[in-house]
């Protein structure tokens, strides 16, 4: 019986998981509303309680009728939560936490009440219900999360662990910022993959590693954007540069490109998480040859692990450790800020560039680092030096259009901002100019290369910045980018570095 109240309670829990994440942030409601909210779910997780140890005496019949009660409270109170300005959808993310924490200790349940469950038990937990049937993204978030026991994971996984560490520790500042920056940017990135039944936790681990949700974030190996894509992947999903703009630093369509190649990349691996994440860093090529053949490939398995890259050996557990912060914060004394991302706009009372915006804005409304990375994130498109002309429409969170008309249409900070804007660097007179620095020996790059253990076609043409794996596949007459041995010799025409 307690086994099927916690599966019932699960299936309670993915409703508010699902409409809390949807929910739009808000400027604060009335203190009235939000206490009478917070209240129903104090007095609903008191029920729970109570159904629990109802259900330990033997009194199973109450103990089924004060559950559903107090699930419905639960499910009442977080609707009227989405609604509601100003309310924190985290409490009630907490409190299911925890009902589920008291059923068995773990927030996916372990392995044997996995097994354990019957036909019985699996229609009580709502696997036929219409809190599932309606929500299919809560249904590919439990088959993602809870096929691959990620809390078992997080408990007892060394790398994993180790992630987490370093996330609370020396990245600690990078996490916390990356959260920030993501929160703004949520209204853009999260919808693809919502609409794509991927977990928004994994959105947000992606971010943090990749670019640490800096949208104009660009790697040594050429990677750009959010979700940092090669130039030959991007192009695949839809992402290329239009009147000088690379697409990739379009936060939309990276997260429209992003949903697209993670749901291809699952197809591909039989749904396994890890798996690809390592294909996502690493190339799918690679991972491919690793799992081909076997529908139960594990990425953890010494086989798979050790014949990637130490890149990728880290890449994945990083991702999982953001991932699961981003879902428990409170679990690890981490406190992320709360962040009203609502979107707005401002258009231009007199021209301005997104640098003087930044000076005229100051440090305002809790932005301890300035809104410079936020402007910029917001406006990809624009050049932050270059000023835009007046009724151009600028992004920005919407409860900074008050601060834009009070700041940075007349006044000391305008006056400020431009004339920052118009300082000049000297430049040195005609005649005493300084001689030119000598030219860098151009370096040649190679004309071959031979293939070594662990080379990928997708790794060889980032190292050596070629134009696209499917120029080198022609080239080196090539059946398939997966057609690599060991010792082959491969033409590097076409290629820069």
């Amino acid at each position: 019986m307690l086994r099927q109240l916690g599966w019932l309670a699960c299936a309670g829990a993915l409703g508010i998981l699902a409409g809390c994440a949807q929910a739009p942030a808000k400027s604060n409601g009335s203190p009235s509303d939000l206490n009478g909210l917070y209240a129903q779910l104090d007095h609903a997780s008191a029920d729970y309680d109570q159904a629990l140890e109802q259900a330990r005496r033997g009194d199973n019949a109450q103990s089924q009728k004060t559950l559903g009660a107090a699930l419905d409270a639960m499910r009442s109170a977080s609707d009227r939560c989405v609604n509601t300005p100003g309310c924190d959808a985290q409490r009630f993310l907490s409190a299911y936490d925890r009902a589920l924490r008291l059923k068995d200790g773990s927030f996916l349940g372990t392995e044997d009440d996995d097994q354990a469950l019957d036909a019985e038990d699996q229609t009580a937990a709502g696997t036929d219900s219409g809190v599932l049937t309606t929500l299919p993204e809560a249904q590919r978030t439990v088959q993602l999360l809870h096929d691959h026991k990620l809390s078992d994971l997080v408990a007892t996984n060394g790398p994993v662990q180790a992630a987490l560490q370093v996330w609370l520790t020396r990245l600690r500042p990078n996490l916390v910022r990356a959260y920030v920056d993501y929160q703004y940017l949520r209204y853009q990135m999260w919808p693809a993959f919502h609409k794509a039944e991927l977990p928004e936790a994994i959105l947000f681990g992606i971010v943090a590693k990749e670019s640490g949700g800096n949208v104009h974030a660009v790697s040594r190996s050429g990677a750009a954007g959010p979700l940092q894509f090669m130039p030959a992947t991007g192009s695949r999903f839809g992402l290329n540069t239009i009147d000088g703009f690379d697409q990739r630093f379009d936060p939309t369509m990276a997260a429209q490109a992003g949903a697209a190649y993670l749901n291809e990349q699952l197809a591909r691996l039989n749904d396994n998480l890890a798996l690809v994440l390592a294909a996502y860093n690493g190339g799918e090529g690679r991972v491919g040859r690793l799992a081909s053949g076997a529908t139960d490939a594990n990425f953890w398995e010494p086989n798979v692990y050790f014949s990637l890259s130490a890149e990728t050996r880290e890449y994945v557990p990083m991702v999982l450790a953001a991932a699961w912060l981003f879902l428990h914060p409170q679990r690890y004394n981490l406190h992320f800020p709360k962040v009203d991302g609502t979107p707005g706009h401002v258009e231009l009372a007199k021209a301005a560039s997104l640098n003087e915006l930044s000076v005229c804005l100051g440090d305002d409304d809790g932005a301890h680092y300035g809104w410079y990375r936020t402007l910029r994130n917001l406006n990809p498109q624009m050049v932050p030096t270059q000023e835009q002309a007046q009724g151009t429409r600028i992004n920005l969170p919407r409860f900074l259009q008050a601060a834009y008309k009070q700041s940075c249409t007349s006044g000391q900070w305008v006056a400020l901002a431009d004339q920052l804007q118009a300082a000049q660097l000297p430049t040195p007179p005609a005649q005493v100019a300084a001689d030119p620095p000598p030219a860098r020996k151009a370096r040649s790059t190679p004309k071959h290369y031979t293939v070594r253990k662990g080379d990928t076609l997708y790794a060889i043409a980032r190292r050596f910045d070629c134009e696209s794996v499917r120029e080198l596949v022609r080239d080196n007459r090539l059946r398939s980018a997966t057609d690599l041995q060991i010792g082959k010799r491969l033409r590097l025409e076409g290629c820069k570095r």
